[in-house]
This record gives C-alpha cells, sequence and structure tokens, in this order.
C-alpha cells in the first residue's frame, strides 16, 4: 500500500518531532503557507462554484449547515457524560469537533486526486459554511440559550476571523475573476501540492508537542479523538449519499464531518469562554484526531464512500 507524497511530508514530521530533531523551519513559513492554502482553496472553489452555480447548491449548503449544528451536539454529551468533563470545556471541546480542519480537507483532495476520483467542484464553500454554526452551539452548550455572540470582539472573532476572510475572499475572487484568474494559477493551483506537503511537515512538528498534554484525561480524550471523527465521518458519507454526491464528494462530505478545527474555533473559543482549557481541545483535536484523519481516516472514508455509491 502506498502512502500520497503529502502525508509522507506529515509522517516525516511525526517522526522528527519525536526524535526531538530540530528542524531549521521558519516561523513565519508556517503563517505564509497556511495563508496561501486558504486562498488558493478559496480561488479553485469560487472558480468552480462560478460555473456550476444553482439552486441545488443552495439547498446542499443548507443542509450542510444543518450537520454543523448537530456534530457538537452529539460531542457535548459524549464529553460531558462519559469522559466527565466539566460543562465549559465539554462545549469547548465539542465546539472544536463540529467545525473543520482545512488542512485536513486539503489533505483529502490531495488523495482523491492523486488517485483519480473526482469530486463536485464546489466544496470549498462548505469548508466557510461548517466553520461557524459549530461555534455558536458550543456557546450555547457553555452558557445557555442567552450566549449568542454576545459581544463585538467575539462577533469579530467568529464570523471576521482571517481564515474565514481569507476563504470568503478567495471564493469571491475565484467566483468574479473569470478568465483573468488564469494569470495567477500557475502560482496558485500549480504550486499547491508543494505548499501542502511543506504546511504538513510543520504540523507534524506541531502533533507532537501536543501529545504532552494528554496526562490527566489522555486515555479518554485519545479515545474521543478517534471514535468522534469515525461516528461524524460516517454520518457524513450518509448525508453526502443521500445528497446524491459523486464517490470523491461523499468522501469529502465524510472528511469534513471527522475533522476538528484547529484555527477558527480556538480563536472565538479564546475570547468567549476564557476558562475553557485549550490545552485539551488542541491535543484532541491537534494530537488526536488530525494525524488519526490524515494516517487511517481519509482511506477509510474513501472506502465507505466507494461502498455507498456502489450500493
Amino acid at each position: 500500500m502506498q502512502l500520497d507524497a503529502v502525508v509522507l511530508f506529515f509522517v516525516l514530521g511525526l517522526a522528527a518531532g519525536i526524535l526531538k530533531v530540530r528542524l531549521p523551519f521558519p516561523g513565519g513559513l508556517y503563517q505564509t503557507l497556511t495563508l496561501f492554502l486558504l486562498l488558493a482553496i478559496g480561488l479553485k472553489g469560487g472558480a468552480a462554484l462560478a460555473e456550476h452555480a444553482s439552486l441545488r447548491i443552495v439547498q446542499e449548503s443548507l443542509l450542510v449547515v444543518g450537520f454543523g449544528v448537530v456534530l457538537p451536539l452529539l460531542a457535548f454529551p459524549l464529553l460531558r457524560y462519559v469522559g466527565g468533563l466539566n460543562r465549559v470545556n465539554a462545549a469547548a471541546i465539542a465546539a472544536h469537533y463540529g467545525s473543520v480542519s482545512v488542512a485536513t480537507y486539503a489533505v483529502a483532495v490531495a488523495v482523491l486526486d492523486a488517485a483519480g476520483v473526482a469530486y463536485e467542484p464546489y466544496f470549498p464553500l462548505f469548508v466557510v459554511l461548517l466553520e461557524i454554526p459549530a461555534i455558536i452551539v458550543g456557546l450555547v452548550l457553555a452558557k445557555g440559550l442567552s450566549a449568542g455572540l454576545a459581544s463585538r470582539q467575539l462577533a469579530h472573532e467568529t464570523l471576521l476571523s482571517p481564515g474565514i476572510v481569507l476563504m470568503v475572499g478567495g471564493l469571491l475572487i475565484g467566483a468574479f475573476a473569470g478568465d483573468s484568474l488564469t494569470k495567477i494559477s500557475p502560482f496558485f493551483m500549480d504550486l499547491f501540492q508543494g505548499a501542502l506537503a511543506l504546511f504538513l511537515l510543520k504540523m507534524g512538528l506541531i502533533t507532537t508537542e501536543q501529545l504532552g498534554a494528554l496526562k490527566q484525561d489522555g486515555p479518554f480524550l485519545t479515545a474521543f479523538g478517534i471514535f468522534m471523527p469515525l461516528l461524524a465521518g460516517g454520518l457524513g458519507a450518509l448525508l453526502g449519499h443521500g445528497l446524491g454526491l459523486s464517490v470523491g464528494g461523499i468522501t469529502l462530505l465524510a472528511v469534513l464531518g471527522a475533522s476538528a478545527s484547529y484555527i477558527a474555533v480556538p480563536a472565538a473559543m479564546r475570547v468567549a469562554l476564557p476558562q475553557a482549557n485549550a490545552t485539551l481541545s488542541m491535543a484532541a483535536s491537534l494530537g488526536i484526531t488530525f494525524p488519526f484523519n490524515v494516517l487511517a481516516g481519509i482511506p477509510l472514508y474513501l472506502l465507505l464512500a466507494q461502498w455507498l455509491h456502489g450500493s
């Protein structure tokens, strides 16, 4: 069995981190790669959205948003009553698992492209839509229905986080740029795989840093960090099958359901729930779920999608 090249870069980063090898990875490069990937995904999705815009996409989008509301509601009781976490920490982690990981999505796209599996090209729209609902649901779970977007700062962090602004901006540019998009395609499209490989190398290093946080609640969070993506990924695959998506589309919706945020949600939670233990959320989402999805989850979701599509 062959692993995709970009996944092997992640494995290299994991190995270097475990062996405590000091790789000379410039700090600013990680932020640059993040910016590049968010814009590239948005541009590609925007161009596809302009070509395939229809009422069906609107209907699918509404169901995807509903899916994003349900996921933290499933995660919360597991964290609160099975894991024994307090209300605030359970709600914060549930919000992370109701949102999405752009990096996991990018890896899934790379795997599908390498395997020659087609998928609906407007999926970046769903990535953007799934960022916000989980944050709102997480706040309601922690504070009750009166929480809402209680402050201007929280609304800003939720609706105008850098990740959302860059992806929405890329979507709009891709949708309205027309043929002029070809001028920048060699940079954003042709270099995408190489940028993703370097990004995953750094992600491997970051993942090993988070593993040390799994002490008191380590066994439960480890189990949760594997079970929850399997549950959410399975539900995402069923939703994709019900929507009549392609094998690649079913796989990507499963990946979006299975992934957990480590960019947009942490920023919002720092403002809304400063009393929450951010280390627990990051250790679970980045230390357990991200590597699980990259190394094992994505192939499993693809197999499930092929089975569902064949049935």
